[in-house]
């Protein structure tokens, strides 16, 4: 359907743009509160980029900046955190992994040093755990990938979900945020739920607004910004690749899982591949036990992650990326980029408006 015959002028009418930015925030008024930013933009936690520089952009331009503290130590985090701080009065949040082997001392860094929000992923959070954040006077924020685990982690005591789709970077599940939000945003409404997985455009946040939720997670478009450390050749990957690059890894037998990670296509990819293949023959050729054969697909990976970020091996690092990396034509900073969200969000606005008014 073509635009209504005003839309044009529409939409750089102000007053029209007031109206509907004022629908906007009423629309992710929840987790805007909840985060304490301005927008409900929630920053996706990415190892080796989500770092001081990144995290205080994002929450100085009026989103939520997050925190990988990934593999970190405890002293590592709490200079982490403090550098943050240094670079923002804005409130941000650190991600915990749950498998951290010191994720007791990790929320302890973070209470002390005034953290407001904690995310937990990797694996449904404890209620130990949860409860230790909330007494320290941190919120919490866990993932949700089917509604029975988002009622047990209300019920656990967790402050905000995030549903993230397969079409996400990194670790991700088998579902579509399509069908997650169909799922459970009809049937959670204690708290906030947060979409993520494959989100590039303002409108498409808009959508899941509209469906209930009460804000969005983006991390790829912020992982190829200004002021992303990334290195240059990581970032170059984001704007040559399309959304069909974002593939997820492949598993070669079900005897050795492998944990799917959502990244660009590249010869690591490739070779991965072949040592399953290869650690497979060994294993059935009795020169590998089964756990020995396990590791040794599960290590192939070590450190793949931050050849592709820091040094730049885009060929035979591991290049995280969702599938919404195909939207990313250029190298922006987190201003503009949050800026275009808005915008795309108030243009569709009007646009509903004026199909409203014109039919």
């Amino acid at each position: 359907m073509s635009d209504a015959p005003d839309t044009a002028s529409a939409l750089t009418d102000p007053t029209r743009r007031a109206e509907a930015r004022a629908r906007l925030d009423r629309l992710w008024g929840r987790g805007a509160r909840f985060l304490g930013s301005e927008y409900a933009l929630l920053a996706g936690a990415m190892s080796w980029v989500s770092e001081r520089n990144l995290v205080s952009a994002i929450s100085n331009a009026g989103g939520f900046g997050v925190l990988a503290c990934g593999a970190m130590e405890p002293a590592r985090l709490a200079e982490e955190i403090a550098a943050t701080q240094a670079l923002t009065t804005r409130p941000f949040g650190v991600n915990l992994i749950t498998m951290h082997p010191q994720l007791d001392e990790l929320v302890r860094v973070c209470i002390d040093a005034g953290i407001t929000h904690v995310v937990l992923a990797g694996g449904i959070p404890s209620g130990p755990v949860i409860r230790a954040i909330k007494e320290g006077g941190a919120r919490v924020i866990a993932f949700a990938p089917a509604l029975v685990l988002a009622k047990r982690l209300v019920r656990l005591g967790v402050d905000a979900l995030v549903i993230e789709g397969s079409e996400a970077g990194g670790h991700v599940g088998p579902v579509s945020l399509t069908v997650l939000a169909q799922e459970i945003l009809p049937h959670i409404h204690d708290v906030p739920v947060f979409v993520a997985g494959g989100l590039g455009r303002g409108d498409a946040i808009l959508s899941y607004l509209e469906q209930g939720a009460s804000g969005a997670q983006l991390g790829t478009r912020f992982a190829a910004s200004r002021e992303s450390i990334a290195h240059e050749n990581f970032k170059k990957a984001f704007i040559r690749a399309n959304a069909r690059d974002a593939v997820t890894s492949v598993q070669l037998d079900e005897r050795f899982p492998v944990i799917p990670v959502r990244g660009l296509n590249n010869a690591g990819t490739r070779r991965f591949v072949q040592h399953q293949a290869e650690t497979l023959r060994r294993f059935q050729a009795g020169e590998l036990t089964k756990e020995a054969a396990q590791l040794d697909i599960e290590h192939f990976w070590a450190g793949a992650l931050r050849r592709a970020v820091v040094d730049g091996d885009v060929e035979n690092g591991s290049v995280m990326a969702g599938q919404s990396v195909g939207m990313i034509t250029g190298e922006q900073s987190v201003g503009e980029i949050i800026k275009e969200l808005v915008d795309q969000a108030i243009d569709a606005l009007i646009r509903q408006e004026e199909r409203a008014r014109y039919g």
